[in-house]
């Protein structure tokens, strides 16, 4: 509630403190919660408070993060209505790219903990363990294992600050209510040698368990969430390695209420963009040629999408595929070549071209009008790819959507100005706006997953959805994509202002809502009539709840003693 405190009088203070009003308390509910002295005798205004928090953060530069976290703890609807203020400015903030310097710097930055941490040693009693958690009507879990957090690798338990802020992102974008929201780290140790020399690491301090226990582990983890919450609970898989991505969406996602942000979110945020440039090249989906630099999970979550997409649009299967290709850190996905290929790139595996060696030997000879930089390696779309580009399409599409803004495959300014302002350029961490020689100012597009996320999960939250299909991240992505207007494509964007995602994800939500009932996906019945007013009846509101009692007089009733 108010820092200031100490020993028993900040702890009845600290009684109301996450979801509470702090000097917003009326004289009432001071004298009634027993709190009246505790704080100054000013009672605030909600807007007071959002102003001081306002004026506190730009003054602040390097501990924002742990300011803005320290207000969530303290006082959470003051928090997300400061956050959805200013979204624009704070998301990278609480999400990419400083989410990810944070997780690094998880251990020595702590002050207490957010999440439930579950790790092998605790197999045989995960149950036991979200019995602890607080709250009971949990309706979306995000959980990793810290295996890939970012660009930035194995950070084993530091990377909870992902699910943290993903589920922030929850509340921010689509107004889930914040006790519905657990984020879970499940801790299976680290090979991060750094790690397990720092003496402030909060995890195992023992290499990654890769045995069955690891996958006897995750078994038991998500038959005790739907055992305790539901088989409806939405699980949101994040940043785990490859390997694993992919396995547990394949083995998961027809008995689990399931999906992988880094697969099935960023392909439907790429996907978003690429329709949204088809208003400006002039051509349909399936006269595209993709090249992707990187072939792990987020690749081919896109590829899949686009060649659903292509699909829908009446190409084959087969000759969607063709329109696809992969180069990773051995070459060009080829027939033959030395090095193995993950099953799951099979299907993006074609005849050699010929001799190609680098990656701007391919962009020349393949010759693709898109480039989906997800390789999470820095600047790899070289000046030489950029030009090249820019000579074989009037409008080249150039994607650099590694995070964070260090592990962009180019800079927006280096895609804009190499290509004389023709390309339709998109990133994953925001680049700010880019004036070119002959006055015009182009503003970067995020293909930030927030986009769909949030939107989708509220969507799936709502309608009961059991098993999210492929085709939903489709109708995200359609439906994120006609929400660009003209004048914002005219400015260079490929995505809605962040500004305005509140309202992107709510008519996500809608739309998303829509689908699921008309094709008997959803199971919560009876069904809305008016889809947009259910939708927007659930958002969370951020003003202060009143803790004061309802009093009332029994009509007719009188307690007084008749003395005659």
């Amino acid at each position: 509630v108010c820092t200031g405190f100490t020993s028993s009088t900040y702890s009845k203070v600290g009684d109301f403190s996450a979801d509470m009003s702090g000097m917003a308390f009326t004289l009432k509910e001071r004298q009634i919660l027993g709190i009246h002295g505790l704080l100054p005798p000013k009672i605030e205004t909600q807007d007071t408070q959002a102003m001081r928090f306002q004026k506190n953060l730009k003054k602040m530069s390097d501990p924002l993060y742990i300011y803005l976290m320290g207000i969530q703890e303290r006082n959470e609807r003051l928090f997300y209505r400061v956050l959805m203020e200013d979204i624009e400015a704070l998301m990278p903030i609480v999400y990419t790219p400083t989410v990810g310097l944070a997780c690094t710097q998880y251990g020595h930055i702590f002050r207490r903990p957010k999440g439930l941490f579950i790790s092998i040693k605790d197999q045989g009693h995960v149950r036991s363990i979200l019995d602890n958690w607080p709250e009971t009507t949990v309706k979306a879990v995000v959980v990793t294992d810290g295996e890939r957090i970012l660009g930035l690798g194995d950070l084993g338990v530091y990377g909870m600050g992902i699910p943290v802020g993903k589920l922030c992102l929850y509340t921010a974008c689509a107004g889930i209510r914040p006790e519905s929201c657990l984020p879970v780290c499940i801790d299976v140790g680290t090979d991060n040698e750094k790690l397990l020399r720092d003496p402030f690491y909060m995890g195992l301090y023992q290499r990654r368990d890769r045995s069955q226990r690891y996958d006897d582990l995750i078994d038991e983890f998500m038959e005790a969430v739907v055992n305790k919450y539901g088989q409806d609970t939405l699980i949101q898989f994040e940043d785990f390695g490859n390997h694993n991505a992919f396995r547990f969406l394949k083995k998961y996602r027809e008995k689990f209420c399931t999906f992988n942000d880094d697969i099935q979110g960023t392909a439907s945020v790429a996907l978003a963009g690429l329709l949204a440039a088809q208003r400006v090249v002039g051509k349909p989906i399936t006269e595209h040629k993709v090249l992707f630099l990187g072939a792990g999970e987020a690749a081919l979550g896109i590829a899949n999408l686009i060649v659903m997409a292509m699909m829908e649009a009446g190409m084959s299967q087969a000759e969607a595929r063709k329109k696809i290709w992969m180069f990773d850190k051995y070459g060009l996905l080829v027939k033959g070549r030395a090095y193995e290929t993950d099953s799951n790139q099979e299907a993006f595996v074609h005849p050699d071209p010929g001799d190609v060696k680098s990656f701007l030997d391919t962009v020349n000879v393949i010759k693709p009008s898109a480039i989906i930089g997800v390789a999470g390696a820095g600047r790899l779309f070289s000046h030489d790819v950029i030009r090249a580009m820019g000579s074989l399409n009037e409008h080249p599409i150039i994607f650099a959507l590694s995070n964070p803004t260090a592990k962009a495959e180019c800079t927006a300014e280096d895609a804009y100005s190499l290509t004389q302002g023709r390309c339709l350029f998109a990133s994953g961490s925001p680049f700010a706006p880019v004036s070119l020689e002959d006055g015009r100012i182009l503003t970067p597009g995020q293909g930030n997953n927030a986009y769909i996320f949030p939107g989708v999960a509220l969507a799936v939250i709502l309608s009961g959805v059991r098993h999210i299909s492929d085709t939903v991240f489709l109708e995200a992505a359609k439906t994120l994509a006609d929400q660009l207007t003209d004048e914002e494509l005219s400015q260079g964007r490929l995505y809605p202002p962040l500004s305005n995602i509140r309202e992107v994800s709510l008519q996500m939500a809608i739309k998303v809502v829509e689908y699921v009932y008309s094709k008997g996906m959803a199971f919560r019945y009876p069904e809305p009539v008016d889809k947009e007013a259910y939708v927007r009846s659930v958002v969370w509101n951020i003003n202060y709840d009143s803790f004061l009692p309802e009093i009332y007089d029994w009509p007719g009733v009188s307690h007084k003693i008749n003395t005659k």
